[in-house]
């Protein structure tokens, strides 16, 4: 599996990360689309994810997620989307409890990440892994296992 596959194989779990836009963190929570090359937001309009994505600006998203393996730093560009079709498959029962009208709400936004680059370092999933891993190298006097560190462009 290249890293490129990896790491969207590994963001498929993840449940949550930070935005940076204009240098506030904000939580946003990524749909993963590989099939399109991009991470799909739901938020609001006027908020300063969707303001940076009517103007196309660049961002970036941090992940920190123990349970995916998955640290690090994504780069890209955001865009204000209007593709109904997405917007269904990206649809879910979280985005139901903050949009008062459902799919056809008029303040909600579908905003599109186009990743261009990503430092990220892929750790094991399992906690026994970095736990034998860990002992391993407290008993043999040696660096642990634990992950690698890689760079993705898109």
């Amino acid at each position: 599996m290249t890293d490129t596959q990896e790491f969207w194989d590994r963001l498929a779990n993840v449940r949550a990360g930070l935005m940076e836009v204009n240098g506030r963190l904000i939580p946003m929570s990524p749909n993963c689309a590989p099939e399109d090359g991009c991470i799909w937001f739901l938020t609001a309009r006027g908020t300063d994810a969707a303001n940076a994505a009517q103007s196309g600006k660049e961002i970036r998203f941090a992940i920190c997620d123990t349970d995916a393996g998955l640290h690090g730093v994504v780069n890209g560009t955001l865009q204000l989307s209007e593709d109904r079709e997405k917007l269904s498959e990206v649809w879910n029962f979280v985005a139901a409890s903050w949009f008062e009208g459902g799919k056809n709400d008029p303040d909600l936004a579908l905003v599109r990440m186009t990743p261009k680059t990503s430092e990220l370092w892929l750790s094991p999933k399992s906690g026994m892994v970095f736990l034998y891993e860990t002992l391993k190298a407290n008993l043999t006097d040696t660096q642990p296992d634990v992950g690698r560190h890689v760079t993705v462009t898109f």
